[in-house]
């Protein structure tokens, strides 16, 4: 064996060394980073106790067992989503637009095919996250584990349980692709949602911020259900894919998105012990909208329609007519854009809006009220 061949073959040991300890890091969850392994690391340290891939499906098949019976299929009259036992009495955290504007729900088990039945607490579309309440807690049926949002990082393999398509007890798997999206829902139901940087076109549902994007499969019928972590702890809620304009509006395959476990706290909390959300965190002007377009029939504001009493536009002397085209230092040229800037942004900060009043440009400051 000639001197090159030897290089080629020593690299290659090393590039395989390398990976499988990538691997186990990955697999285990470990927080050591696999750089600290130098060149004067033995290979016995570097690859020490390495998760082979029968311990990784095995640690799925184990994470499956565990969390899988706490998401449930909830069946509205004409939809269909997953939802998530929330705590000992029966509540289950969804999203809004599954349980839409219906009161009552069957709720099916992973354990069981006999439905339940379920009541409507509250739902709260502007998050996009409802609670809803079993009548009857059955045997067997527990509280799923909830983590920690601030410990979601990009890279961290999760696996999507829900009933996709109808199809009970579904688990995909992927990783955490992104952290921190705002996303635009679509006002037509699951189907249309977009991230908000694919496009322009207006939409009207809600605005989310601080979504968890990820790689997992996440279809129709997913939405309420459950985005795991190897550690079993649910950190986040599926609630849309991203649409591909050049695929006529249907799902960009690989971008999913989940409402994260914070905000899910922060709300189904509020609903359980208040029964409303009565502390959105959700910055808001006070003030109704609709996109304007210029000569050119491209978006170019959005005009005040009307100005609730006492809140933040009225305060700061907006009125209906005007065309607001920057929040701070945001451009608003759509409805969604104006919810996107608004997202980002808290109750309480002062910042400023720059509108036009027939014909001329004008800016005030004001603080920012809360949804």
């Amino acid at each position: 064996m000639d001197a090159s061949a030897s290089r080629a073959r020593a690299f290659r040991t090393a590039v395989g060394a390398a990976a499988l300890a990538c691997c186990a890091a990955l697999a285990t969850g470990c927080t050591t980073p696999v750089a600290q392994a130098g060149p004067g690391t033995t290979a016995a340290a570097r690859t020490a106790a390495p998760m082979t891939a029968t311990d990784l499906q095995s640690r799925y098949q184990q994470l499956v067992k565990e969390v899988l019976p706490s998401v449930v299929q909830i069946q509205a009259s004409h939809d269909l989503g997953s939802g998530v036992v929330y705590d000992d009495k029966g509540h289950i955290v969804t999203n809004a637009h599954v349980v839409g504007s219906e009161k009552t729900f069957q709720v099916t088990t992973a354990n069981s095919e006999d439905p339940l039945t379920a009541s409507l607490v509250y739902s709260y579309p502007e998050q996009d996250l409802a609670v809803i309440k079993l009548d009857r807690m059955p045997d067997g049926l527990r509280p799923a584990v909830f983590g920690d949002s601030e410990k979601v990082e990009v890279g961290h393999i999760v696996l999507a349980m829900g009933s996709p398509l109808g199809l009970s007890s579904s688990v995909t798997q992927g990783i955490v692709s992104a952290t921190g999206r705002t996303v635009s829902e679509g006002s037509t139901g699951w189907g249309s949602p977009r991230s908000s940087e694919a496009g322009s076109a207006e939409d009207t549902g809600a605005t989310i911020a601080n979504m968890v994007q990820t790689s997992a499969a996440i279809n129709p019928g997913n939405s309420g259900g459950a985005l795991v972590g190897l550690d079993g702890r649910v950190i986040g809620i599926p609630t849309l894919a991203a649409a591909d304009p050049s695929l006529g509006g249907g799902a960009a395959p690989g971008i999913g998105f989940a409402i994260p476990v914070s905000m899910v706290r922060t709300v189904a909390d509020q609903i359980i012990e208040k029964g409303k959300v009565v502390d959105s965190g959700r910055a808001a002007l006070g003030i109704t909208v609709r996109t304007v377009v210029d000569d050119g029939y491209r978006p170019a504001g959005v005009a005040v329609v009307s100005v609730r009493g006492g809140g933040a536009a009225d305060r700061a002397g907006l009125r209906p007519g005007d065309i607001v085209t920057r929040l701070g230092d945001e451009p608003v040229t759509t409805v969604t854009s104006l919810s996107e800037a608004l997202a980002a942004d808290r109750p309480g900060r002062r910042t400023s809006v720059t509108y036009q009043r027939n014909g001329t440009g004008k800016t005030v400051e004001v603080t920012l009220g809360e949804q």
